[in-house]
């Protein structure tokens, strides 16, 4: 009898695995209806979505690309665009509950768009701030207080509230993160500004300006954990030196003028690729 139930418990986890499995295949696949939007340029693809039904809801800026979330109401269809140097770069179907919508289909609560309910009533939110690709791995937790840590995470970071990690969650730490890298987007009119990122630990580097360059690269490179890159001079008074700091993902350009730092720049990381 115990081998049997053993058996039984073993065939429900295995077809619970393939329905996940399958769960997150069918969100990463491309809607027909859409499929030949890939690789249109952003201005066209706009203008196709809209006469085929759908509503732009949201869009969040990154390094180097765009998420835009839109809602087909007759599909009942939340769908993730992103667009990269102008052009669709891959068009994949969200839960509804990134376009701001509750899942139509609530028999299945291991969906994401049912988890992020949950976690919306689990802190006491009306809305989830952050959307799936706020997730390193582009999914909402399967877990109602992950999520709920994570959006509580995203919130203080967006919002510049301190790292409060009560918890001990790692939900917690990468929606923090999340939440400093979107507000550093958001801000990115302030050069040289970083907020407290979380185990990432952003450093703020503003300090910096006025001190001899050599000054400043000892500092940059000790106890800050950047990285030079590149230097190169521009005339015989001017340098620019790029700098990168893996735990905060930072990329910075520090120019120096008669041996002392003139201006520090945040740069997008693809300059220091």
């Amino acid at each position: 009898m115990r081998i049997n139930s053993v058996k039984s418990l073993g065939t429900i986890a295995g077809a619970t695995i393939l329905y996940l499995a399958a769960s997150s295949n069918a969100m990463a696949q491309t809607p027909s209806d859409v499929r030949d939007l890939v690789g249109a340029r952003g201005s066209s693809g706009e203008s196709q979505l809209i006469s085929r039904g759908y509503t732009h809801i949201s869009t969040h800026k990154g390094d180097d690309r765009a998420w835009s979330y839109w809602w087909s109401h007759r599909r009942k269809r939340c769908i993730s665009v992103v667009t990269m140097q102008g052009r669709y770069n891959s068009i994949t179907q969200s839960p509804p509950f990134d376009c701001g919508h509750q899942n139509q289909e609530k028999k299945k609560d291991n969906s994401g768009a049912a988890i992020a309910v949950g976690a919306a009533a689990l802190i006491g939110a009306l809305v989830l701030s952050h959307k799936s690709h706020h997730h390193d791995d582009g999914k909402h937790h399967g877990d109602k207080q992950a999520e709920a840590d994570h959006e509580r995470g995203y919130r203080d970071g967006l919002y510049g509230k301190p790292y409060h990690n009560y918890n001990r969650s790692d939900a917690y730490s990468s929606g923090y993160s999340a939440g400093v890298e979107q507000r550093d987007h958001n801000t990115s009119y302030r050069p040289g500004y970083g907020g407290q990122g979380g185990y990432r630990g952003f450093v703020r580097v503003n300090d910096l300006i006025g001190r001899t360059r050599s000054d400043a690269e000892s500092r940059l490179t000790g106890r800050r954990g950047f990285r030079m890159l590149q230097s190169y001079r521009t005339d015989d008074q001017g340098r620019y030196t790029t700098y990168w700091r893996q735990q905060s993902k930072q990329c910075i350009s520090v120019n120096t003028r008669g041996g002392y730092v003139n201006a520090i720049n945040s740069m997008r990381r693809r300059n220091c690729r």
